[in-house]
């Protein structure tokens, strides 16, 4: 039996970010088809998910895309899908995909390496519904 999270898309955040913290809201927001889930890279699960192919399981500067028994995306190209599969007017998004990924991570990383001074640390409480679409924190 097929778990509810092999069929959506899993965004792994750092979950101790406030950057991170606010851009999963911000994807919470505007997920309107349902497609995503959550997990902080710290957590059970987002641990199993780096360990299992060989990533970075101590350093939660990388976003990641997970289509489970698909494909997982890093950094830029996970921004990109992101906005993507969000749709509408985030499908102009497109358009970064024409640049290198050496440029798009290299600027996903300057951003990264200053997240902690971009945002004050808030405590991201979701509301009921929210709650549902995090496998763990």
């Amino acid at each position: 039996m097929q778990k509810i999270w092999e069929q959506k898309h899993i965004v792994f955040f750092d979950g101790e970010c406030g950057v991170c913290n606010f851009w999963v809201q911000w994807i919470l927001e505007r997920d309107k088809k349902d497609q995503f889930m959550f997990a902080s890279l710290q957590s059970d699960f987002g641990q199993k998910f780096l360990s299992e192919r060989g990533l970075e399981t101590k350093q939660f500067n990388t976003l990641y895309l997970w289509k489970p028994h698909k494909y997982y995306l890093v950094k830029s190209k996970a921004v990109l899908k992101i906005a993507n599969l969000l749709g509408g007017i985030y499908k102009v998004s497109v358009v970064g995909s024409l640049f290198p990924k050496f440029i798009s991570d290299s600027i996903y990383d300057m951003i990264s390496r200053n997240r902690m001074k971009l945002s004050a640390q808030k405590c991201f409480l979701p509301d009921k519904h929210q709650k549902k679409k995090f496998i763990e924190v």
